[in-house]
């Protein structure tokens, strides 16, 4: 129990006495979450909720169908 404590002072002690450490971290926080929703909106799209309302079909079978005509591509 001892050393979980000593790695958890050593981090506390750590981001305690940052100064400018902050405002980097800060802005690596924001630059990760503006990559990941424009991955996420741009890159997957959401097949099932848009298909699913045209066809009437049920979502394992349009997995299953974008499946299959990915792998013969």
């Amino acid at each position: 129990m001892t050393i979980i404590k000593r790695i958890y002072d050593f981090y506390h002690d750590g981001f305690a006495s940052m100064t400018v450490g902050r405002s980097l971290w800060l802005i690596i926080l924001i630059k990760l979450a503006i990559i990941f929703l424009v991955l996420k909106i741009f890159f997957f799209p959401d097949f099932l909720s848009s298909k699913s309302r045209e066809t009437g079909a049920s979502e394992a079978s349009l997995v299953k169908s974008e499946l299959l005509n990915r792998s013969t591509r």
